[in-house]
């Protein structure tokens, strides 16, 4: 592994310690607020940053390093060209930084798509893959291993706990008016949603069969098999998930999709009643929408929707892929939400094992009792080593300091956003999008996102477009508050080069 440089040549803001960093054991250093005692928000800026009006990290190709060219060429050449992406090769990280093979820092403000919760080489996950790796890599799920039933521990006791499917923040996880829950892994969020609508689909059929004596699960003439899902969604790429991905852009190369599906808009009441119909099976939605734009939905609509599902036995599921586990500041974007709108399911990948592939559906019981031994499987999901990492992770996230970091950090971050619209309003839409640590600028004109995307990176700095008109913000859930000025001063200087 290469050696991270003593100091930043190329970038004008020398990286400083963070006192809002976390160490690698879990434990917070000092510094750190706890949930008893907040420190004060720093102070917010009276005007933009015009610190990096000037480019530091434009991609000169006639002059790059050797290193860099042999990966590039050999890139073009072998790999499928599915991905558009810049002239430079990254060749390691640390925390919430990058450098490429040319000696550039960067910081990165996309966390990988919200995925680097812990930042990059964080030593913590580096132990337990070491550690792992030199025990028990993989068995497929033929045998029982350790770490995935005790990761599923950890994902049910939290939700009891903190809230979610079923469980309030206000009631013990032993009530017995409370539900069960069960857990199955998988490798991706893309295969976390393919297994829910799978089981959203054979509990349809379930209850299609339960409604009338006489009939059976798998006639052919059952109709309770149609599903519901959201303009401006992302749940995956595969033929199933990108089937409720309603987005033209990712449907349409690859049309016809899954028939029976239903598509709303997030939001709207009144086409409630016309989108969830007797022959639902499943409505699939994300809490806030990450890729479509940073698109919250509203606490009543969700209310609604929950009731709509009840009415006509479909099984509700959140897609909180990008927006759950400590995104949001809670173990869930709906963990604070009245129980009155929780999902039957909730699947998760990205932040779970800090970049080492996983993913997870969490089913109430009620529902995860259809499955039974042969109806769904996959042969690397759930492996030691996934689980081992996701245990470590989700152990460090739920800790109860580190809680308290993602507000601390959060709220100065959405201080510091919520300035841009009044100084640059002929550019920016006047609210800011998201909660925590997903947070989004909307943009009047859609060619602007992806500009503001580019100047940032040439000057050190990635973040990400979301949707036609938006610029999504999701960086490592530790970091600081000088990562956190450096992203928005950026941010500032390249919205006064677009005035």
């Amino acid at each position: 592994m290469c050696n991270l440089p003593k100091m930043n040549i190329f970038h004008p803001l020398s990286r400083r310690a963070s006192p809002f960093r976390a160490s690698s054991s879990g434990s917070l250093k000092r510094g750190i607020a706890s949930e008893a005692v907040p420190r004060p928000v720093p102070s917010i800026p009276s005007a933009p940053s015009t610190k990096y009006k000037t480019a530091t990290h434009k991609v000169d190709s006639a002059h790059i390093s050797e290193r860099t060219r042999a990966t590039l060429t050999r890139a073009k050449e072998y790999i499928l060209p599915v991905y558009a992406r810049p002239d430079f090769v990254l060749s390691h990280g640390k925390g919430s930084y990058v450098w490429d093979t040319e000696g550039k820092e960067y910081l990165d403000f996309s966390a990988g798509i919200a995925v680097n919760a812990l930042g990059h080489a964080d030593e913590g996950v580096s132990k337990v893959l070491t550690e792992q790796s030199q025990k028990l890599l993989h068995t497929s799920n033929v045998y029982h291993n350790e770490w995935a039933a005790k990761l599923a521990e950890l994902l049910v006791t939290l939700t009891q706990k903190e809230g979610g499917l079923g469980y309030s923040t206000e009631k013990s996880a032993t009530d017995g008016n409370t539900p069960g829950v069960k857990v199955f892994f998988s490798n991706s969020g893309t295969e976390a949603n393919e297994g829910a609508l799978k089981i959203a689909r054979k509990v349809g059929k379930d209850r299609w069969a339960a409604n009338a004596s006489g009939r059976s699960w798998d006639s052919k003439d059952c109709t309770k098999t149609r599903i519901a899902c959201f303009e401006s969604s992302f749940h995956g790429r595969s033929m199933g998930a990108l089937s409720v991905t309603s987005t033209a852009k990712y449907q349409l190369p690859f049309a016809p999709l899954l028939p029976g599906i239903d598509v709303g808009k997030v939001n709207d009441f009144d086409g409630l009643s016309s989108l969830v119909g007797e022959d639902t099976c499943a409505v699939i939605v994300e809490p806030i929408q990450g890729e479509g734009g940073i698109n919250a939905a509203h606490t009543e609509w969700l209310i609604a929707l929950r009731k709509r599902c009840d009415e006509v036995g479909a099984v509700l599921i959140f897609d909180e892929i990008q927006c759950g586990l400590y995104r949001t500041g809670t173990l869930w974007a709906h963990s604070p939400l009245p129980v009155e709108c929780h999902p039957d399911i909730v699947t998760m990948a990205k932040p779970l094992a800090n970049g080492y592939p996983i993913g997870s559906v969490l089913i109430r019981d009620s529902v995860a009792s259809t499955m039974t031994a042969g109806t769904h499987g996959t042969t690397f999901g759930g492996s030691p080593i996934a689980c081992a990492v996701g245990f470590h992770v989700l152990s460090r996230l739920s800790d109860r300091p580190f809680v308290a970091q993602i507000a601390e950090t959060s709220a100065y971050l959405s201080g510091r956003l919520s300035q841009l619209p009044k100084w640059f309003p002929d550019i920016l839409q006047p609210t800011i999008r998201g909660r925590g640590l997903i947070l989004g600028l909307g943009f009047k004109d859609e060619k602007n996102p992806g500009r503001l995307v580019s100047l940032a990176r040439e000057r050190g700095v990635f973040v990400l477009t979301a949707g036609r008109d938006a610029v999504r913000l999701v960086p490592s859930l530790n970091v600081g508050k000088t990562e956190v000025d450096l992203a928005v001063d950026v941010i500032e200087s390249c919205l006064g080069e677009m005035q």
